[in-house]
């Protein structure tokens, strides 16, 4: 079968990840990949080059003319089925199958954003679904959501697949040892924009005393993402973080390639966004053997091992410094329980073989 993998880029993010790992496993199948993008940020990149994947970019600051030459490109493609994750790529993808197509067309949902509901241009997009064979999203929360912005969509035609995960890569570390600097060393993965609730967490770990920021030590690896507005609150934070001398206690650094070794080498993974879809770092972490503490949204609930305390409302300040002080308070034993806990569930629950034969079976 010959297939296209359509999204923006190929960036350190969620969505990007995962389309990257669904081309992979259709390779392995045997199946004729090509990855299409039209910004080129490559960080991913290596990864479909290593297994053989073609990438196209095309580029063009004209939003009007980028759409008709991505149309053109994947009208004249002969594929047999087009993948495409993310709101804009679905639909120029939807609009490239009109007025006819003889591929199969599924889009995919990233995001539980209730802001989608507020926005005339984010609901016409999920109008447009009403153009594609299925509509996959990564939580019950985010189809719920597409559902509410297009009430016209059939429930069989929308399908909740959870997140793909390479259990090659993020696996315990043979040689992890808690807390070796005598501090809970907790590791957040995410792009520091205002949905990862950087300002939550730092007024939280401000409420703490002295002795407690001790016991914690907090690495946040992502970029700075945004508009002005909102990148002036993320700068707020960062001033809070001077002003109240938390340098010590957490540290921003870029993405790196191998932050599965990132993870395998600290004792807990975080996430405290306001929402989400179903964040590749939580399942990551918990294939790492890794408790995860994280704000109770989407589906983090269902599938995490997770003490109760270790879940928290990521717009109450006290619920996330609870959160903090009861992982800084776990044994040793505990947090290695926990994780082999969460290793455990996210094996039994997120199959890689069967996520990408569930949606070969869409595509097909």
């Amino acid at each position: 079968m010959k297939i296209l993998c359509a999204i923006d880029s190929l960036c350190a993010g969620g969505a990007q990840r995962q389309l990257v790992e669904l081309a992979v496993g259709f390779r392995e199948r045997g199946h004729d990949v090509t990855v299409l993008v039209y910004h080129d940020i490559p960080f991913y990149k290596h990864i479909l080059d290593h297994a053989d994947i073609k990438t196209v970019c095309i580029e063009d600051p004209n939003y009007l003319l980028r759409i008709i030459k991505l149309r053109h490109f994947i009208r004249k493609g002969k594929y047999h089925a087009v993948l495409s994750f993310l709101e804009a790529v679905n639909f120029i993808c939807q609009v490239s199958g009109l007025p006819y197509r003889k591929w199969k067309l599924v889009v995919g949902e990233r995001s539980a954003d209730p802001f989608i509901l507020k926005s005339f241009k984010l609901i016409l997009f999920r109008w447009f679904h009403i153009f594609s064979n299925y509509v996959v999203a990564n939580s019950n929360a985010n189809i719920n959501i597409v559902h509410k912005a297009n009430p016209l969509l059939r429930n069989s035609k929308c399908k909740v697949i959870y997140n793909i995960i390479d259990y090659n890569r993020f696996k315990p570390a043979e040689d992890y040892r808690p807390r070796k600097n005598f501090k809970t060393n907790l590791v957040i993965v995410a792009r520091q924009e205002y949905n990862k609730n950087i300002g939550g967490l730092v007024d939280a770990l401000i409420l703490l005393s002295e002795s407690e920021r001790n016991k914690i030590e907090i690495k946040w690896y992502g970029e700075e993402k945004g508009s002005h507005d909102i990148n002036n609150i993320i700068r707020k934070a960062h001033d809070k973080i001077k002003q109240h001398g938390l340098n010590e206690v957490i540290q921003f650094q870029l993405p790196v390639k191998n932050i599965e070794s990132v993870m395998q080498q600290s004792d807990a993974i975080g996430l405290f966004s306001h929402h989400e879809g179903f964040p590749n770092t939580i399942i990551e972490g918990m294939a790492c053997a890794k408790p995860v503490i994280c704000s109770d949204v989407a589906d983090n609930r269902a599938i995490l091992a997770n003490r109760a305390q270790l879940l928290c409302n990521p717009n109450d300040i006290g619920s996330i410094k609870n959160a903090l002080l009861f992982l800084i308070n776990l044994t040793n034993d505990q947090l290695i329980e926990i994780g082999k806990e969460n290793e455990k569930i996210v094996k039994s629950k997120l199959n890689r073989e069967e996520i990408i034969s569930v949606y070969l079976s869409l595509l097909s």
